[in-house]
């Protein structure tokens, strides 16, 4: 089953102080995410808002998408059409708003207990 990871409502789940460094904060979560990846072999779609930061790059089985504009919620709309593709998929998220807008062959999980996932490995 593929994941969808709603990368900035992962990464806001834990107050760790991730608004001061967002950059960093995105690269830690996506450096976590690429491993723990590699290990479950599922494929992962990690999808932030705004625009692309070259450093963060796929390789097969995993991926990182940007919603390529300045809108808080961007990422929403590429997750919902990547889960509207018919491909069974899990989305990792929190957002209420975004799970309303996903397909029946979607399942969902919130933010917070994904990134428990991570940290289990």
């Amino acid at each position: 089953m593929r994941w969808l990871i709603d990368g900035n409502n992962v990464m806001g789940c834990v107050p760790d102080g991730w608004w001061r460094d967002r950059r960093g904060a995105k690269r830690r979560l996506a450096a976590a995410i690429d491993a723990w990846q590699h290990t479950h072999g599922d494929p992962v779609v990690l999808v932030f808002d705004g625009r692309e930061d070259r450093e963060l790059t796929s390789r097969e089985g995993f991926e990182v998408q940007w919603s390529g504009d300045g809108r808080r919620d961007g990422a929403d709309d590429v997750i919902a059409s990547l889960a509207a593709d018919g491909e069974p998929s899990t989305v990792a998220t929190s957002d209420q708003g975004l799970i309303a807008r996903l397909p029946a062959t979607s399942e969902h999980t919130g933010a917070r207990r994904f990134r428990r996932l991570l940290n289990e490995d």
